[in-house]
């Protein structure tokens, strides 16, 4: 048997493939073929390679962050095994590096965990479930969003204070469900799967009857969360003008008046409108800028900068809130090879837009100074699932959710057909996924005692600063 290779030693896999008019049946047996190089059962393996160094390699994604915010984003960090899984995709994607690959390649989201899931409106004013994080995507081996998300269903699981049994059957449900839609979308016509989306009703009917009516509950606070929402959260009236509240140093409202935060502003919004689509451009015209803020996000996006921008329409009943936010290379770019697209920003537009069922009107991207940047609107009936107080049946659920939603993505830019015959028929994917999500659980706790260890010695700082202006 030929050696397997890895993605480190294929590049470069940063491209998405050509359009085949290949028969599906003969595409499915190529699929097939792949497994002679790397088998299915191979992606069970979890060795760390020699000098692998989780705390360094954290360091070295703080690079081009602000400096003063970096302690917060290590403080999030810190707060449990999951939050550190969710701050550390750049551990990952160098461990990612070191495993099998299949040679498939599909747009990854790069950041792929459970948490990266959530619902957002759509042009239509539906809610949508989706992936809702591309920060970090890029064209590569399609298992790697699989077997990120695989491993962040146990940490999750482990999190929450359940067994690892749970976890393996929640795991176990979403590699399921995950092929069997791939094969479903393997004959299928391409617009066929360019329109496949998921409503939140689908929430609703995975919901045990004991926990729908808090479910519905739960999804009628998410279609409320929207920029009226926002207008009343976000902002307040001082000295007789309606601006940005200033809650620092997690909201810092910015004078725009000042000549340079003018010429950022200017040249942002510039590059911003410049890029929208003609019909978009005559839209967004029709709003004036009004004030601007810095805040801090995330856990892993903490220190890269994003800004909140206040727009009004006919008057103050009409806000339009816009997140600026800072784009950088890819994470997996140092193992995949460089993206196509010489901007981050539109690297990072592309990849949802291709990725996503349905995307915000306003999403863009921009540039200015020396940073690119992406854009899209703040508090646009966004929402996400509490994963900290879970039930074993509801993560299952979960777990199965977000693989089906994955395969969508994966379908509508990668070859379906082959997918579906390198997975095949049997579980031997899904066992393998398993097994890598149980190991990689295990690297993951390691490297967070690893990470606590060195704040404790000093090596990494880390500070808490929170507001109730954050949870806004």
């Amino acid at each position: 048997m030929a050696k397997k290779k890895t993605a480190a030693e294929a590049l470069p896999v940063s491209r998405l493939p050509e359009a085949n008019h290949t028969p599906v049946a003969e595409r499915y047996e190529m699929g097939q073929t792949y497994r002679k190089t790397t088998p299915r059962a191979a992606h069970a393996e979890w060795n760390p390679p020699p000098g692998r160094d989780p705390v360094a390699l954290l360091a070295a994604s703080n690079v081009g962050r602000t400096p003063s915010l970096v302690p917060m984003r290590h403080a999030r960090m810190a707060a449990s095994s999951f939050a550190f899984y969710r701050g550390a995709p750049a551990v990952m994607a160098y461990d990612l590096a070191h495993t099998p690959s299949s040679g498939i390649v599909a747009q990854l989201c790069g950041d792929c965990h459970i948490s990266n899931f959530g619902l957002f409106g759509s042009p239509e004013r539906n809610l949508v479930f989706d992936l809702n994080d591309f920060d970090e995507t890029l064209p590569g081996p399609f298992e790697w969003d699989v077997k990120r998300t695989a491993a962040s269903i146990v940490v999750a699981a482990r999190n929450a204070g359940l067994a690892d049994k749970h976890a393996r059957i929640a795991v176990t449900l979403a590699m399921q469900v995950y092929r069997t839609k791939l094969a479903e979308f393997a004959p299928a016509s391409y617009l066929g799967v360019w329109y496949s989306y998921t409503t939140a009703d689908t929430l609703l009917k995975m919901t045990g009857k004991r926990q729908r009516k808090a479910m519905q509950g739960r999804l009628a606070r998410v279609q409320a969360k929207d920029r009226l929402r926002a207008f009343a959260r976000l902002t307040e009236v001082a000295d007789g003008e309606r601006r940005i509240v200033h809650a620092p140093p997690l909201l810092y409202r910015l004078d725009k008046r000042e000549a340079d935060i003018r010429t950022w502003l200017t040249d942002l919004m510039t590059t911003y409108y410049e890029a929208l689509e003609e019909s978009r451009k005559r839209l967004f015209a029709r709003y004036r800028l009004v004030d601007v803020a810095h805040k801090v996000v995330g856990v892993g996006s903490v220190g890269t900068r994003c800004f909140i921008t206040y727009w009004e329409g006919i008057d103050e009943g009409d806000p339009l809130f816009l997140q600026v936010k800072q784009a950088n290379a890819s994470l997996l770019e140092p193992y995949l090879g460089p993206s196509e697209y010489a901007q981050p920003g539109q690297r990072v537009v592309t990849g949802q837009r291709l990725m996503q069922a349905t995307n915000d009107i306003f999403l863009g991207y921009a540039h200015s100074g020396e940073h690119d940047y992406f854009v899209r609107q703040l508090y646009d009936m966004k929402g996400s699932a509490d994963l900290s107080q879970i039930t074993p049946t509801y993560l299952a659920r979960y777990a199965a959710l977000c693989g089906a939603v994955l395969a969508r993505a994966h379908a509508r830019t990668g070859d379906a057909a082959q997918i579906a015959g390198y997975l095949g028929k049997g579980d031997r994917f899904d066992m393998a996924l398993v097994e890598f999500a149980v190991r990689y659980a295990d690297q993951n706790d390691a490297d967070y005692a690893l990470f606590k260890e060195a704040i404790a010695d000093g090596r990494i700082e880390a500070a808490a600063v929170e507001t109730d202006r954050d949870k806004a």
